[in-house]
């Protein structure tokens, strides 16, 4: 069985093989119990962000995680890959800008240290 962290390291490097665009990783693990971490990256068209969103999943299953669960592959303007512990966002850059999930997390980490102090 995969840890988190090497499942993490297999989805950036799946992305990174296939240039995806402004990839950033979020630690949600203090934030949620839904997952631990949050990818989020942008590709250059719809086609690239199916690339992508596959190029993941393929090399998860090739590697044995047992949790791959694709949605919005027909569409192709935002494409979420679900590895259970990872999470990973697969955007046009438009539907990035739009829901900016970014900043989404960024009020609800303030929230919580604000709570711990």
């Amino acid at each position: 069985m995969m840890t988190t962290e090497k499942i993490r390291l297999l989805a950036i490097q799946a992305l990174d093989d296939l240039q995806a665009i402004d990839l950033v990783c979020i630690d949600v693990q203090p934030l949620t119990s839904i997952t631990d971490f949050m990818i989020i990256c942008s590709g250059r068209s719809t086609r690239h962000v199916k690339s992508l969103a596959d190029n993941v999943a393929m090399k998860a299953k090739e590697q044995g995680v047992t949790r791959v669960h694709v949605e919005g592959e027909n569409d192709g303007e935002w494409v979420l890959v679900d590895l259970g512990d990872v999470v990973i966002h697969v955007m046009m850059p438009t539907t990035r800008a739009f829901y900016s999930l970014e900043e989404l997390w960024e009020p609800i980490k303030e929230l919580r240290e604000q709570g711990q102090s």
